[in-house]
């Protein structure tokens, strides 16, 4: 993995304008590689800085970045102490320069035109943020029924981001590429939100003035969670976050964030009352799961797929539900 050429640094004699790219990682040995190489691979002829900020990791996250960065001297890694995302990414940007700022995350992969896509974007629609399709792909079984999850109405509902659409302005995007002075302007990422840190920055950005701008030509491989367990707490945090926010930004709950906390307390709501009171209590669950096996035959692309969807839906319903209906009242005073 440490050997594998990368493509070199060239001089820049464009007049595309220098961008600066940001992640933070934490056990990211199995996707930073993938991650930094699509970046340096991109169709960009701009000058391109990026800074990595590690956090305290049990794998070789930190090995890869330090090898990645004897590279290529546009590889800059900063330490990030607290391991924390919002902190990584605020230290990644006061490490850098550049007007433009392009977020990556450790489990992605930028198309090789996303980064000149954006900036044309970007200029184009005097946004302060562009973002496009989180465009998960899996590699094993269950990360290819968690992907096609992550895709589907039924999933994740109708954000854009995850599911498509037109070119228009929205309330939040996947990752981002953002002036930095609208950044600056708002005091960057907020450190008290460990989660859902770019729904309420986007949030901040447009009560400021800001567009927030969605275009389907972007796209970024995400690779998702490989096991139920790792799928499970993730959404549980996503469920927990966004309630969160929606408790700290009055208002801004709508259906969508909803849906799978409402969905969960009926149907604990009815089996309870079916040992209770009627076995017709049943009806929902059990129209829930036929609904479920009966979306995954169409998504699902292969049996393996349309197999495990329904198990996979469950996991992301019902732990972004738990997380949202447990979120504690002191989460982000005490983050």
């Amino acid at each position: 993995m440490f050997a594998e050429k990368l493509p070199s640094n060239s001089a820049h004699t464009s007049r595309e304008p220098a961008v600066s790219v940001i992640l933070t990682v934490v056990n990211e040995a199995a996707h930073l590689h993938e991650a930094i190489g699509a970046i340096l691979k991109s169709n960009y002829d701009g000058e391109i800085e990026i800074a990595i900020a590690v956090g305290p990791s049990k794998d070789e996250t930190e090995k890869i970045a330090q090898s990645l960065a004897t590279q290529d001297k546009r590889i800059q890694v900063i330490a990030n102490p607290s391991g924390r995302t919002p902190d990584g990414l605020n230290a990644a940007l006061a490490a850098t320069k550049n007007e433009i700022v392009v977020r990556i995350d450790g489990h992605s992969a930028i198309d090789s035109n996303y980064i000149r896509e954006a900036v044309k974007i970007l200029r184009e629609t005097g946004s302060v943020n562009v973002g496009g399709v989180m465009a998960a792909e899996g590699v094993t079984p269950f990360e290819k029924a968690v992907a096609r999850a992550m895709r589907s109405l039924i999933g994740v509902g109708g954000s854009r981001f995850h599911t498509g659409g037109s070119a228009s302005s929205v309330d939040t995007v996947y990752l981002g590429v953002f002036q930095r002075s609208a950044l600056q302007s708002v005091g960057g990422y907020d450190p008290r939100f460990t989660r859902a840190q770019d729904w309420e920055l986007n949030f901040r950005l447009r009560k400021a003035g800001g567009q927030v701008w969605f275009d389907p030509r972007l796209q970024v491989t995400y690779r998702p969670r490989s096991s139920a367990r790792a799928l499970a707490r993730q959404y549980f945090e996503y469920g927990r976050w966004r309630a969160a926010v929606s408790r700290y930004h009055k208002g801004t709950a709508n259906f969508r964030y909803l849906a799978a906390p409402l969905n969960l307390i009926l149907q604990l709501s009815c089996l309870l009352l079916t040992f209770l009171a009627s076995p017709w209590f049943l009806i929902p669950p059990i129209s829930y799961l036929v609904t479920l096996k009966i979306s995954s035959l169409f998504i699902g692309k292969s049996w393996s797929e349309r197999v495990r969807l329904p198990i996979v839906l469950i996991i992301m319903h019902f732990s972004w539900g738990i997380g949202f209906i447990t979120s504690p009242r002191g989460l982000i005073s005490n983050s």
